[in-house]
């Protein structure tokens, strides 16, 4: 994609999301922060969950 079309991408987006009710885009924010993701989760990816899925299993044997 070259500058323009980022440029006009972006203006879009922002003039779909600022046309929204202003409930609607209140409920999509609060939505968001609900799903937020753990930190260990957000800054190493899935890793501290497949390492913990890992050794919970070998404490179980």
């Amino acid at each position: 994609m070259s500058g323009n079309e980022i440029v006009k991408y972006m203006t879009q987006e922002l003039t779909k999301y600022m046309q929204l009710p202003k409930d609607e885009r209140e409920q999509r924010k609060s939505r968001r922060k609900n799903e937020k993701s753990s930190r260990s989760n957000r800054y190493f990816g899935m890793l501290p969950a497949a390492f913990k899925m890992f050794w919970d299993g070998k404490r179980k044997k």
